[in-house]
């Protein structure tokens, strides 16, 4: 379950039972499904870019998987539920973004 204060979810491509999700490009196809849903609507050609919503990335472990913005919820709860039942039903790991605070600076 995603709360509502985290402001980015991270679909991982590893199922709930610690294996690899297949097919290997899982990432950039969800992606590119959801690449219509960004700020400002659709426009022509947008779909040759990803959504700042809805990112592929390999920044957890070297672990292919898919950075979505609450925005998105925001924007379109449909297209938000269409991201999440697929984590669902595919049983691949969510983790919610925390954000930390910056350091104090060094005196």
């Amino acid at each position: 379950m995603v709360s509502n204060t985290a402001k980015e979810v991270f679909i991982l491509g590893l199922t709930l039972d610690g294996k690899t999700f297949r097919p290997s490009d899982w990432a950039e196809r969800l992606a590119g499904v959801m690449s219509q849903f960004r700020p400002g609507g659709a426009v022509p050609g947008s779909h040759l870019s990803y959504s700042p919503w809805c990112v592929p990335t390999t920044t957890m472990d070297n672990v292919k998987c898919v950075v979505v913005h609450r925005d998105l919820r925001d924007h379109d709860v449909l297209a938000w539920d269409f991201v999440m039942n697929f984590a669902r039903d595919n049983q691949l790991q969510v983790a919610e973004a925390c954000l930390l605070p910056d350091p104090p600076p060094k005196r």
